[in-house]
Order: C-alpha cells, then structure tokens, then sequence
C-alpha cells in the first residue's frame, strides 16, 4: 500500500493511508468519531469525497448516518459504511430529519402568504427550531412536550402555539392549545439623557439618524426601516409601512432630524437601505461601548423598542394620562395597548416652556401653540406645555 509523510495543512491533516475507492494518495484525517468502544479516527478522500475508517469497531450498525458519500478502510471484520449510508435517515415526526423539512417550511411559507400573514413572522423560524429540538410535527402533544420543555418566557410560547396552530390549520390537523398567558411585566423605560448618549456614541451617521428618528416619532424599528424619500416632505414624516396593530400616520420632526435625514446618501428609494439584523449589531456594539465608556450599565438595557417606550411613558405624563392623545401619538389600534403606558412613572416638571398672556387675541394665539393654562396672577394668564411634547 502507498504510504505518504503526514503534513501539516489547513483544513486537516494529511494521513498516510490509501483510498479503497479511488485508491488515491491524497488522503487526509476527518477527526475523531466517539463510540461505545472508543475514539475511531476518520479519514477523508480529497479526489472522491468517500470517508471511510481502519478501525473495526464500526462493524456494529451505528444508527447517526450521513447523506455524503462514506466508505471504510476495509479491514478484517469491518463493515462498508457506504452501504449504511444508502439506507433511510432515522425518522423523526414523519419527516426525514434533513431532506423533507426544508420543503415544509418551503410550504408553510407558501400557505402564510396565502392567508395574508406579516411577510417579517418569525413563524417559519420557530417552527423549525421546534423541529430541531425534537417536536414530531405532526403529533400535537409532542409538540406542546417540546415547548414547555424550552426555558422561553410565556410570551414566546405563546408565539410557538401561534405558529404551530398555523401549521396545524395548513395541515387539516386537530389539537388541543395550550393555555399560555403573556406575562404582565413592566417595561423598561431609560431616561432622556441615556438615549442621546446612545445617539452621540455613534460614529455611523446612518445609525445616528435612525436612533433619531426612533426617539422623535416613537415609532417601531421596523416601520423606520421601511421609510422611503418619497414619505419625507419638509419637516412632516409619512409612516405608510406600519406594523401588526398600529395604524399609519404623520408625525412631525425637527430640523435637526431633517438635518440628518438630507445627509445620507440616496443611493436607494429607501432611506435606511438595509435590515433589521444589520442595524440591531451594530446598535448592540455602539450600546456596549458606551456602558463601558460611561460605566452605566442602564445602557444594555435600552433597544430599539425603548425609545418608543420613553416616548409613550412621558406623552403619558405630561398629557396627565389622556389615553387618547397617547394612542394617537403611538398610533396603536386597541386602547389595550395604550393602557401600559399610563400611570407607569412621574417625572419633575422641570423641562417645560412658559408663556404669558394678557389679552383675548394673545390667549387664543397661545392656546393653538399647544401651551396649556395652568396659573394666573395679576391679570397674566401662565401658560405652559413640555419642550418636546406638544399637547
């Protein structure tokens, strides 16, 4: 048999041994398989792509198999893998653990754009990490083994019975739903002052001006990423791409915003011509740095959802909990959502604007600025609304 000297080289090492397929020289070790008898040392054919093994502890029918290609050395006792190889993959759920689940998702995909869900659902994903762990699709109790199994929140889980029920209706299949509840937690609300830290800590002038954006139009992350030039007319914002339960809307912004948003490159119809994942890694490294920079640990605690919650929470305090001019604000469509927002924190009354008034036409002409009336003295109507909360 060819025997060749063991070399150093990237991505293995180069084995002395022959290929008894292709009878090739060019072999190299495909590291260490562990067994019930011990470490078996595998080998890899460069010209043919067979694997195969000197060691005669893999006669016994090992039940982890693979798609490619496998041979054995073959020696006294020994078993040709290739032949183990051609036999079925183990079964899981009535699909083939590699080959048919990419064509379920394929079809799961298919079925939620029929039914006219959010084409941005993390259903397809859940859906196959519940495969993964070991949930048979089309056995319900093992699904619901599966989920209660995971150390997600309720929330998510309900999430997972969510999409899970909607594979079920896709496959005319019966079960019976957990009984789940969303946790009732308090959001996290970080201060003025942590969120323009965020926003000066960045070097990016893209993320800089998406943060801003989120801070003020409180809008969701995605219905910012969904923008377009078209949407931007002087200082009046179009949000025409909104998100599960929140209405479409305009919302005005400042002249620094405006500032910011005629710097980029319009390179796209698009203002921010990018992704959710892009901009939450970048966000999340811009995010650390600061904490560490400033030693606030607050920082890591802020997303881009928390500048939306920042907005609801103090809309909520300065307007003395008006539910209605925080939903529309928020644009949400049930006054549910609205309802978390309102008690939640008091903040000092210390950024607010004052003006005077004395006669009918001046009041008049302070009240269509927003400002409310909250004192009078010597005949001197004080007025008063926050810096950057118009009521």
């Amino acid at each position: 048999m060819a025997t060749q000297v063991v070399k150093k080289r990237r991505g293995g090492e180069r084995a002395s041994r022959e290929c008894p397929n292709y009878h090739s020289i060019g072999i190299w070790k495909d590291g260490l398989r562990e067994t019930e008898l011990g470490s078996v040392q595998r080998y890899l054919c460069r010209e043919c792509g067979f694997r195969f093994s000197e060691s005669a502890v893999l006669s016994k029918n090992l039940s982890n198999t693979r798609t490619r290609q496998v041979c054995e050395f073959l020696t006294e006792g020994s078993k040709n893998l290739a032949e183990t190889a051609r036999q079925e993959s183990p079964m899981r759920g009535g699909l083939k653990a590699e080959s048919e689940i990419k064509g379920i998702i394929a079809k799961y995909l298919a079925y939620l754009e029929r039914e006219g869900y959010a084409k941005d659902l993390t259903y397809p994903r859940i859906l196959n990490t519940l495969f993964k762990r070991g949930a048979s699709l089309y056995d319900g109790e093992s699904v619901k083994q599966v989920i209660a199994r995971q150390p997600w929140k309720n929330g998510y889980k309900l999430l997972a019975v969510y999409a899970y029920d909607a594979f079920c209706s896709m496959e005319k299949i019966s079960w019976q739903k957990p009984g789940y509840k969303q946790e009732d937690v308090i959001i996290f609300v970080p201060d003025e002052k942590e969120l323009d830290c965020l926003i000066s800590a960045c070097r990016s002038r893209r993320m800089a001006c998406f943060l801003q954006c989120l801070k003020e139009t409180f809008a969701d992350p995605s219905e910012i990423l969904g923008l377009k030039w078209i949407d931007l007319h002087g200082n009046i914002l179009t949000i025409n791409k909104p998100v599960k339960r929140h209405l479409a809307g305009q919302t005005t912004i400042s002249n620094k915003l405006v500032a910011m948003l005629n710097m980029l490159p319009k390179t796209s119809d698009r203002v921010f011509p990018t992704n959710y994942k892009a901009m939450r890694l970048c966000f999340n490294a811009v995010r650390n740095k600061a904490a560490i920079r400033l030693q606030n640990p607050r920082l890591r605690s802020i997303t881009f959802k928390s500048f939306r919650h920042w907005g609801g929470t103090m809309l909520a305090h300065y307007s003395n909990g008006n539910v209605l001019t925080v939903k529309k604000a928020l644009r949400h469509r049930a006054i549910q959502s609205t309802m978390k927002y309102i008690g939640l924190l008091q903040f000092k009354d210390d950024d607010w604007e004052i003006a005077t008034a004395t006669s009918v036409e001046e009041i008049k002409h302070v009240a269509s600025l927003g400002y409310q009336k909250f004192d009078e003295f010597q005949g001197v109507h004080v007025f008063r609304k926050p810096k950057k909360f118009a009521v």
